[in-house]
């Protein structure tokens, strides 16, 4: 299986396993059950975006809910709000439900909430519905080089 993801893990010679599905994802909890993982190694990557229009992924564990207001102060924007599909798709290339922190359309600001780097592995999407990708919680964070903050409800 061929995605922007797993192509930038290849290009970047990162270690991964692909974790297929036998039906495709709605929520976390049937993605990790797909892929028998615990719920708290899945990273959740969620785009929030202010009223300028400026974009950031946000990146909880599974079962956590991202915060924009803490995301807000954190960048000291105005009102933050979650990005529609239709700007999901055009900002980051991947639909809802297979946005990863990574193998996007073009960089963006990257927020990780604290807790995903007490995770010795993590799970993100594959950028397809049919498949997840695990990979080293180290990894994912020398590739991201995100900002690591207190950013769940």
């Amino acid at each position: 299986m061929q995605t922007p993801v797993t192509m930038f893990l290849e290009k970047e010679g990162v270690e991964f396993r692909l974790l297929p599905h036998n039906q495709p994802a709605r929520t976390i909890e049937e993605a990790a059950r797909e892929r028998g993982v615990d719920p708290e190694q899945m990273v959740k990557s969620i785009l929030l975006k202010d009223m300028s229009g400026f974009h950031v992924l946000a990146c909880v564990p599974g079962p956590a809910q991202v915060d924009p207001t803490k995301v807000r102060a954190l960048l000291g924007c105005r009102r933050m709000t979650c990005a529609d599909a239709s700007d999901v798709e055009k900002i980051t290339g991947l639909v809802i439900g297979t946005v990863a922190p990574i193998g996007l359309k073009r960089p963006l600001p990257l927020i990780f909430d604290h807790r995903i780097s007490q995770q010795l592995k993590v799970n993100i999407s594959s950028g397809d519905r049919m498949a997840g990708i695990e990979l080293a919680t180290e990894d994912l964070l020398l590739l991201c080089d995100p900002m690591l903050a207190d950013i769940c409800r």
